[in-house]
């Protein structure tokens, strides 16, 4: 075997975390979007972490409303994805410019987005600002049952993606089996 030297600010890399996110917001009455790829789950409650700051326009919102929603996209949006996350909501209505379609929450006034494969409406619990770090409560979950396109995708960080493939089915050895058709 042969190992070299991999930069440091690129060993985030090798680990990045869980599918391409959109987080939604509402304040002064006007949605917005943004695209996180950097989240992960805290744990079973749930409760999940995501890092941004006050560089993102959605920071205000989550910081000064306390509440969100994640949305999680499949592949057929991924593009739009990208998109929403290279312009800044100051000067643009995402929702409009990307096609989305905002649907009422029931916990939370950030909307929910009917393109997407799942959303998870969510209240900002923390912000651990040293390391740009919210940590949100989840408060209720939806899911299209009915959507055909059920993969997501993965921020390679350097402008790739993987795109979720074949699932292995490894229950059978876990303690605690996760019932079938929970997603």
């Amino acid at each position: 075997m042969s190992m070299t030297a991999l930069p440091m600010e690129r060993a985030f890399m090798l680990i990045e975390s869980g599918p391409v996110i959109l987080v939604t917001t509402r304040e002064n009455g006007r949605n917005n979007v943004m695209t996180i790829s950097w989240h992960m789950v805290m744990d079973f409650t749930p409760k999940f972490a995501l890092t941004t700051g006050p560089w993102n326009d959605s920071f205000h919102a989550l910081t000064h409303t306390k509440e969100c929603v994640l949305a999680i996209p499949t592949i057929d949006l991924a593009e739009k994805a990208v998109g929403i996350g290279d312009c800044s909501g100051k000067d643009t209505d995402k929702f409009k410019r990307f096609q989305l379609t905002p649907l009422p929450a029931a916990s939370v006034k950030a909307p929910l987005i009917s393109e997407c494969l799942a959303c998870i409406e969510c209240r900002v619990t923390d912000y651990w600002e040293t390391h740009g770090i919210l940590v949100l409560e989840g408060l209720r979950a939806w899911i299209d049952r009915e959507r055909k396109e059920r993969r997501t995708f993965h921020a390679n960080g350097d402008g790739t993606f993987v795109i979720d493939g074949n699932s292995r089915n490894l229950r059978a050895l876990m303690q605690d089996k996760i019932p079938p058709g929970v997603l």
